[in-house]
């Protein structure tokens, strides 16, 4: 191990009470900023301090404590999570009208993770992600109606109404993927083509808690540390796997921990700013060829599970109300008018015209054709454009499709 890489293996950070990632408390908003050292000008790169707060440390060294952003960075920082959130709604609405149906996972409330992510990555980097993951599709350069039609099982629906709301992909990015723990290893598979044909990019390899115990997850990450493969593992902490509190799942939470050989970070995944820093450390630091990290966004999802789960059964309402308090929009828009980024007014007109734009393209998904009954959509994307045999089996030989 070169001395440069020994330097950067820090002793185990102070260990703090968990109860902070749920409070409002922890967002780091004490810092007070002077807004005339701002520059005039939207395009030109300043640093916004983040809370010293906002990280914890296992063997690896800490992000800066600020970050460098422009004024319109940061305003579209509020503007891609305001439309993540909006879209979300819309999918709600559209599953209680009962126009979606089959599974449908929501994101709403850990809209600081994706958007955070995208901001701090390069679009030929590679993501992989778990079931929820909508907001990661649009971040990746999916349409809103691509992703809206997909859910209301669309001919133009971004996988043509075949994937749904777990099943959706654009360029770089791998999904959504239903089966719990399974996208893991998968990324790994992607990172080592990566460092295969030295790319020089990097994986983001996303997670929740309630797969963190699974055993393929831990199996890759013995892989991906044994070859150091190019990869950010990212486990999304949201608290609780399906309706069982990572308490009760895990006899020890400390996510960022669990590489035990690998460098990890816990992150306060409702602040997108300290999501920015830490990804862009983190990716500088896999590019150097220092192998894997694992990172612990300490997030909270607002809804349930799953649109069939109210998700009230197994917390309580304070506990939402409390998490509520410390919602990711908020505590942007809250620097934004405190920095003087945004008035209040700018604010409203921004999420006037991003509702509007969502309801447009609601509308304009329902319009979308449901797919053509017919064996030719059935059997497509099967088999590779040229190659499909003569006959396609049915589940007996009078199915047997010529």
């Amino acid at each position: 191990m070169s001395a440069a890489l020994k330097a950067m293996r820090l002793p185990l950070s102070r260990e703090i009470p968990r109860t902070p990632h749920l409070v409002a408390g922890w967002r780091g908003f004490a810092q007070v900023m002077n807004s005339e050292n701002f520059p005039t000008e939207d395009d030109k790169p300043f640093t916004v301090p983040i809370s010293g707060e906002s990280f914890d440390t296992y063997n690896f060294e800490p992000p800066p404590s600020s970050v460098t952003v422009t004024k319109n960075q940061l305003k579209q920082l509020y503007r891609d999570m305001a439309i993540v959130r909006r879209m979300e709604l819309a999918a709600d609405g559209l599953y209680k009208d009962r126009k979606i149906r089959g599974f449908c996972h929501l994101s709403i409330g850990q809209e600081a993770v994706a958007v955070g992510i995208e901001h701090a990555i390069e679009r030929d980097d590679k993501l992989i992600t778990a079931y929820r993951s909508h907001g990661f599709t649009y971040m990746r350069g999916a349409t809103i109606r691509s992703i809206l039609g997909e859910l209301l099982a669309r001919r133009d629906g971004i996988a043509h109404g075949k994937g749904g709301s777990m099943h959706m992909y654009t360029k770089s990015f791998f999904g959504g993927n239903g089966i719990v723990g399974a996208s893991v290893p998968l990324g790994a598979g992607i990172a080592f083509a990566q460092q295969y044909d030295e790319t020089g990019k990097i994986t983001v390899n996303l997670y929740g808690d309630g797969a963190a115990n699974q055993g393929q997850v831990h199996e890759t990450f013995n892989m991906a540390k044994l070859w150091n493969l190019p990869v950010m593992f990212g486990c999304e902490n949201n608290k609780y796997g399906m309706g069982t509190s990572a308490e009760r799942s895990s006899a020890m939470t400390d996510y960022y921990k669990r590489g035990q050989y690998i460098p990890g970070l816990r992150i306060d995944g409702m602040d997108v700013l300290a999501v920015l820093a830490a990804v862009r450390h983190g990716r500088e630091f896999v590019k150097a060829g220092n192998g894997p990290v694992i990172y612990e966004y300490v997030t909270y999802r607002y809804a349930g599970h799953s649109m069939s789960d109210p998700g009230i059964a197994y917390r309580s309402r304070d506990e939402l109300q409390q998490n509520r308090a410390n919602d990711p929009l908020s505590n942007l828009k809250a620097k934004l008018i405190d920095w003087g980024i945004m008035t209040d007014a700018e604010v409203k007109t921004m999420e006037k015209n991003i509702r509007t734009m969502v309801n447009e393209e609601v509308r304009k998904a329902e319009e979308m054709p449901a797919p053509e009954e017919h064996p030719n959509i059935l059997f497509e994307d099967i088999y590779v454009p040229g190659s499909e045999p003569a006959q396609r089996r049915g589940r007996t030989v009078d199915e047997t499709w010529y």
